[in-house]
C-alpha cells in the first residue's frame, strides 16, 4: 500500500480501491461511469432498452472467470483444500436442521413412516444436480459457482437472477438452521421449544417469536469465517466428526428400541404426501453447492471436487433414510414432536438421558451448516460483485486471512435479521424453490455447454437444441401442473412423452459440440434433462403462499437491476474491452462479450478480431 493509504485495485479500472481502516465512499458501492454525476444516471436510464439487450445476449467466457473477475478482488483466495476436506465440508454443509427437525414436520404432517421414500426422491434430485455442478466446478474452479456457470452459459441477465435466488436460498437457510439450534438447545436445556424466544403476542404466528439466540449463534459463526478458510475446514472437521458418532449412536440406539407395528400404516397419504414432502426436504441437501463455491481454494480442481461432491452426497443420502427409518420405528408417526423429533422420541421410549446426547450432535451438526453455508455464501457474493451486478466492496478479499470479509459480515447480517423473526415452516418452503430454481437453470446450462458453441453449432443445430429444451421445460411443467390439479393418471400419458420426446431429440438431432476436458457428467443429454424434470415436478408440490413471496423477492431483485445493477455491470464490461484495446491486446470473438461464453481452445472457426 503506497504512502497515500491506497491501492489502485487488480483488474484494471473498475473504481476499486482499497485504504486503510474501515472508511467507505460512494467509489466503494458505485465507481462506475453512470454514477458519476446525476445527469449521467438520467442518461444511463434513458438507455435502459438497449443496455438491457446488450447485457441479456451478453455471455461470459471461461477465461473471464477465471482470470479477469478474480483479479478484481485484489488479492488471491489461497489454495488450502483437497478432496478430504471438501467431503467433510460436503457433510458439513448438508446434515443439520433439514433431518433433525424436518424429518418429524414432514413425517407427522404428509408422509408419515413414507418420509424414507421422500428423503430418496430428494436425494436423487440432489445428486443429478451434483453431477451437473460437478462438471462446471472442475472445468470453471471460481468462487462464484452456479452463478459463474450461468454468466458463461446462459448470459449475464439469467445468471443475475439465478444470483438473487442464490443469496435468498443462502440467507434463509441460515436463518432456518439458526433457529433450529435454538430449539436444540432448549432441549438440550431441558426445557420447551420457545421458552428462550420472545413472544409479541400481537404478531402473526409465523413472525412472532423473536430468536435472540439464533443471533447470538450468526455472530460468533461470522468471526469464524472470516478468520480462515483452512482454519474452519479444520473446525468443520472435528465438528463433522462428533456429530457422525452421534449419528450412528441415534441408529444403533434407536434401532434397539423398533416396533414394527409403527410402520403399519405406511405411506397415509400416498404418493401426493410423499411427493409433497419431498419438495420441503430438499432444503435437508441444500447446502452442497456451497462446496463448488470452494474450487478457486482447491488445490487439484479436477481431482478434488468430484470426489468430493458426489461423495459427500452419497453419504448424506444414506444417512438420512437411515435416520428417517429409525425415527418411524421408535415412534407412531402421529407422535413425533415437529421442533425436535429424535430427542424426543428416545425420551418416549423410556431413554430420557439420550435426548442430551442427540440434541449435542444436532447442534453440532447445525454448528457444522452455519459455519460451511457462511463460507459459500460469502464467495457468491464475492464473485457477483466483481462483475460489478452488486457494489465491487463485496469483492474485497482480505490479504492476511485471504477470505472476502465484507461479503461474510454483510450475509450473515440479513441471515441474522430474517432469524430473528421467521419460524421455519415458512423459510423450508420459499427455500425450497429458489433452489429448486436454481439447479433446474444449472442443468439447463450444461445441456447448452455441450451442445452448444458460437461459430461451430450451426444455426439449424441451434434452433433444435431450443426447440428440444423447451420441450423438456415444457413436458416437465405440464406434469407437474397435472400432478397439483389432478388425481387421475391418464394426463401424465400426454406430459411425459413431452418430456421424453425433447431429450430424445436432442440425442439425435444435435451432436455434441464441445467434450468435457477434464470431467464429464455421463449420460448426457438425459441425466440433465431428468434433473430438469424432477426438480420442476417437486416445484408444483410447494404451496402457493410461497410462490408468492418468491415472485416479491424476484420483483424486488429486478428493481434493483433495471435502476442499478445494469448499468454497473455494463459500464465496468465496457470499461474492461476498452482497456484491452488500448493495450493492443486482441482475443478471439470467444473471449468477448456478445454471444460468446466459450474457451478458445474449442472454437475452431474463431476469428483474431479485437474483442467488441
Amino acid at each position: 500500500m503506497g504512502a497515500s493509504g491506497t491501492e489502485p485495485s487488480a483488474g484494471g479500472g473498475e473504481g476499486l480501491t482499497k485504504r486503510r481502516g474501515c472508511s467507505c465512499s460512494k467509489e466503494d458501492f458505485l465507481p462506475e461511469e453512470s454514477f458519476e454525476s446525476w445527469g449521467n444516471y438520467v442518461n444511463a436510464l434513458r438507455s435502459t432498452p438497449a443496455r438491457f439487450k446488450d447485457r441479456f445476449l451478453t455471455r461470459s467466457a471461461d477465461s473471464t472467470e477465471l482470470v479477469e473477475m478474480k483479479a478484481r478482488s485484489q488479492h488471491e483466495m489461497k489454495k488450502t483444500l483437497n478432496w478430504w476436506d471438501l467431503i467433510w465440508f460436503g457433510i458439513g454443509a448438508v446434515i443439520g436442521a433439514g433431518i433433525f427437525v424436518l424429518t418429524g414436520i414432514e413425517a407427522k404432517d404428509h408422509a408419515g413412516p413414507a418420509v424414507v421414500m421422500s428423503y430418496v426422491v430428494s436425494g436423487v434430485s440432489a445428486l443429478l444436480s451434483v453431477f451437473c455442478y460437478t462438471e462446471f466446478a472442475v472445468e470453471i474452479p471460481v468462487a462464484g459457482g452456479s452463478f459463474a456457470y450461468l454468466r458463461v452459459e446462459l448470459g449475464d441477465f439469467v445468471a443475475y437472477i439465478a444470483a438473487g435466488n442464490i443469496l435468498l436460498e443462502y440467507v434463509i437457510g441460515g436463518a432456518a438452521v439458526a433457529r433450529s439450534w435454538t430449539s436444540y438447545f432448549t432441549t438440550l436445556c431441558n426445557r420447551n421449544s420457545n421458552d428462550f424466544r420472545i413472544t409479541v403476542d400481537d404478531w402473526s404466528e409465523n413472525y412472532k417469536y423473536l430468536d435472540p439466540i439464533a443471533i447470538g449463534v450468526i455472530i460468533c459463526i461470522c468471526i469464524l469465517a472470516v478468520m480462515s478458510t483452512k482454519g474452519s475446514s479444520r473446525l468443520n472437521y472435528i465438528a463433522s466428526i462428533v456429530h457422525v458418532i452421534v449419528i450412528l449412536f441415534i441408529i444403533i440406539a434407536g434401532l434397539t428400541k423398533a416396533d414394527t407395528n409403527n410402520y403399519k400404516d405406511f405411506a397415509p397419504h400416498g404418493a401426493r404426501g410423499i411427493f409433497q414432502a419431498s419438495a420441503v426436504l430438499f432444503f435437508a441437501y441444500v447446502g452442497f453447492d456451497a462446496v463448488s463455491t470452494m474450487a478457486e481454494e482447491t488445490k487439484n480442481p479436477a481431482r478434488d471436487i468430484p470426489i468430493g461432491l458426489v461423495g459427500s452426497m452419497v453419504i448424506t443420502t444414506t444417512v438420512y433414510c437411515l435416520l428417517a427409518v429409525t425415527l418411524c420405528l421408535m415412534v407412531p408417526y402421529g407422535m413425533i414432536d415437529e421442533q425436535a423429533p429424535f430427542s424426543k422420541a428416545f425420551e418416549t421410549v423410556g431413554m430420557s438421558w439420550a435426548k442430551y446426547v442427540v440434541a449435542a450432535g444436532a447442534l453440532k451438526g447445525m454448528t457444522s451448516v452455519l459455519l460451511v453455508g457462511a463460507v459459500g455464501q460469502a464467495r457468491y457474493l464475492t464473485h457477483i460483485a466483481r462483475t460489478h451486478m452488486l457494489p465491487p466492496w463485496f469483492a474485497q478479499v482480505d490479504a492476511k486471512t485471504g477470505t472476502p470479509v465484507h461479503a461474510t459480515i454483510v450475509m450473515l447480517a440479513a441471515t441474522a435479521v430474517i432469524a430473528f423473526f421467521t419460524s421455519l415452516d415458512v423459510l423450508a418452503n420459499l427455500l425450497s424453490i429458489s433452489t429448486l430454481f436454481i439447479f433446474s437453470l444449472v442443468a439447463t446450462a450444461l445441456l447448452v455447454r455441450r451442445y452448444y458453441v458460437t461459430g461451430v453449432t450451426t444455426d439449424a443445430n441451434r434452433n433444435k437444441l431450443i426447440v428440444c429444451i423447451s420441450m423438456i421445460y415444457g413436458g416437465a411443467i405440464a406434469t407437474s401442473a397435472y400432478w397439483g390439479v389432478s388425481d387421475d393418471w391418464v394426463g401424465y400419458c400426454v406430459t411425459a412423452p413431452i418430456w421424453f420426446l425433447g431429450t430424445l431429440g436432442i440425442w439425435f438431432l444435435v451432436p455434441q459440440a464441445r467434450s468435457p476436458k477434464l470431467w464429464g457428467v455421463p449420460l448426457v443429454p438425459w441425466l440433465p434433462a431428468l434433473s430438469i424434470g424432477i426438480n420442476i415436478f417437486l416445484l408444483g408440490s410447494i404451496d402457493g403462499d410461497s410462490f408468492i413471496r418468491f415472485a416479491a423477492w424476484t420483483v424486488i431483485i429486478l428493481v434493483y437491476y433495471i435502476f442499478f445493477g445494469l448499468h454497473a455491470s455494463y459500464d465496468t464490461a465496457k470499461d474492461s474491452e476498452a482497456k484491452k484495446l488500448e493495450g493492443g491486446k486482441y482475443e478471439t470473438k470467444i473471449e468477448g462479450t456478445k454471444d460468446c461464453g466459450l474457451d478458445g481452445a474449442h472454437n475452431n472457426k474463431a476469428s483474431t478480431e479485437p474483442a467488441s
